[in-house]
């Protein structure tokens, strides 16, 4: 029997439920070290060497976050995620850079990126960037949806209203 649940910060959460993350950098060391750490904070991290593969993963999958490095060796980070800020809006996008500067902090912000974390990443800014972004989507989606829920009620209202005219 395949086991579905996996320990998430101390409780234990069905496998669908987890966010999911794509790492992105051509170093595997990186890779390795982010995927570590956040598998064992409880989410779903797969990783992509290039821009290339990244794209081929996000036609596969939906992923709550995606950390890209700016520097890779096909694509540049920055054109990944302005690629994706179109078709992925609601995906929370961070740029992990050791190249950090004025210029690309405000390209990237303009771009649709949400965040940076500099390298070498800490294990704890990691985190917190993380958890602060997924904050960040979970309260846009209840937004929306309180926002849908609105709209809802009043459609049903204008109907009710129509019908009550026609009576």
């Amino acid at each position: 029997m395949v086991n579905n649940f996996y320990l998430c910060k101390k409780m234990v959460c069905p496998l669908e439920e987890r966010s999911k993350i794509l790492v992105i950098d051509d170093d595997e060391y990186i890779l390795e070290s982010v995927k570590e750490i956040l598998s064992h904070a409880g989410y779903l991290v797969h990783t992509a060497k290039s821009g290339q593969e990244a794209l081929t993963k996000l036609k596969d999958r939906v992923y709550n976050i995606l950390l890209v490095d700016i520097v890779l060796p096909d694509i540049e980070g920055l054109d990944l995620i302005e690629r994706l800020t179109d078709t992925l809006p609601k995906m929370r996008k961070v740029i992990i850079t050791g190249y950090a500067s004025l210029e690309n902090a405000l390209r990237a912000l303009s771009l649709g990126a949400n965040a940076f974390i500099m390298k070498p990443i800490s294990p704890k800014d990691l985190l917190g960037v993380v958890e602060k972004e997924l904050k960040s989507q979970r309260e846009e989606l209840k937004d929306l949806q309180e926002n849908m829920a609105e709209y809802i009620r009043n459609e049903t209202k204008k109907y009710e209203r129509m019908d009550e005219s026609r009576g």
